[in-house]
């Protein structure tokens, strides 16, 4: 217990004051029974932490979207990363772009 205050007191007074800071990667897409997954790492660089982090994945194909998912992370701690799965019917493996972009995050 005494361990854990110290700790907290201690990350307290050595964090930053840099708002959150989202990147995310989009991992190699592969085939399940139904539907196509897209494995999804999201990670905050910035000192301070984020709340309701929405990340968008499009699937485009010549430039058009085809299908469209969204990845809902509730917390995402400074310096930190989060990993998820978006999912598709159309295989991303063919020819397909995916895309993605931060849509929102919230200060807790």
């Amino acid at each position: 217990m005494a361990s854990t205050l110290g700790y907290l007191v201690y990350d307290a007074a050595t964090s930053g004051n840099a708002p959150p800071s989202i990147e995310f990667h989009l991992g190699t897409p592969r085939p399940q029974l139904n539907y196509f997954l897209v494995p999804v790492s999201v990670t905050n660089r910035g000192d301070k932490t984020a709340e309701g982090v929405h990340i968008e994945v499009v699937l485009e194909n010549d430039g058009k979207e085809q299908e469209s998912r969204e990845l809902a992370i509730a917390l995402l701690a400074r310096h930190s990363t989060r990993e998820g799965w978006v999912t598709f019917q159309t295989d991303p493996r063919t020819g397909q772009q995916l895309q993605a972009r931060v849509l929102s995050f919230e200060k807790p």
